[in-house]
């Protein structure tokens, strides 16, 4: 009778961590909309939000990291209980991260200060937005129902975010060049587009938590990745 109450209680610590994880991940779904969002509405308040948005994202993270090793002290799990531990962990960490990222495109459009580029400048970086919430709704639904072949079609489709980033910077490269009035808002366009790829790298990073999860061996594969020519402006850092 103990074993089965120890077993059932083990089972309410893991489904807690999914819970959260699933919890962090809708955070940081609406942290990329939110701040895309507030680019494209030249609305500063809302930025302003973001970026204060983030310490929910972080304190999770440390729920997550807490009950974690709570668990393992405790379970001394192995296997398949194992994995799923190590990848709440991984995936907490590849969360925050794009909460970061998300906080970062909040404080570039303060920065801007209602100073905006037309709207056809940000086109491109909604566009790289869709595409980024598309893989990480999928990843994070690959997650919560153990999707080896979904958590697969995300890793398999950065590439796509990396070519559309590329097209991006040779776009906003062009009107820099037209206009040097353009110049500072497409530097931090640039900043932007290149936070919105590292946000595709984060979820095909899960994708790849999911798949050994789920299959309990890591991707043997080379992971696709798209043109990078313009990796002297692209590898910028905030």
């Amino acid at each position: 009778m103990n074993e089965q109450h120890t077993a059932k209680a083990f089972d309410v610590d893991l489904q807690d961590l999914a819970r959260m994880v699933a919890e962090m991940g809708g955070l940081a779904e609406k942290q990329v909309a939110d701040a895309v969002d507030a680019l494209a509405k030249r609305d500063t308040a809302m930025a302003s939000r973001v970026t204060a948005a983030d310490v929910s994202i972080d304190e999770l993270q440390r729920e997550i990291e807490e009950k974690a090793v709570l668990t393992i002290a405790r379970r001394q799990p192995m296997a398949v209980d194992l994995r799923a531990i190590v990848g709440a962990l991984r995936l907490a960490n590849d969360l925050e991260r794009i909460g970061d990222l998300a906080k970062n495109i909040g404080k570039r459009v303060i920065a801007l200060n209602a100073e905006f580029p037309p709207p056809k400048l940000i086109r491109g970086v909604e566009h790289m937005t869709d595409l980024v919430l598309e893989q990480l709704k999928a990843v994070l639904d690959a997650y919560a129902h153990r999707d080896d072949s979904k958590a697969m079609a995300v890793w398999r489709g950065d590439e796509e975010i990396d070519a559309v980033c590329t097209s991006v910077f040779r776009e906003l490269l062009t009107y820099m060049m037209e206009d040097p009035r353009n110049i500072t808002f497409c530097i931090h366009l640039m900043f932007c587009a290149k936070n919105i790829e590292r946000m595709g790298d984060h979820a095909t990073n899960i994708a790849e938590t999911v798949h050994y999860i789920v299959d309990g061996r890591p991707i043997t594969e080379r992971r696709p990745k798209g043109d990078t020519e313009i990796s002297a402006l692209a590898g910028m850092s905030n």
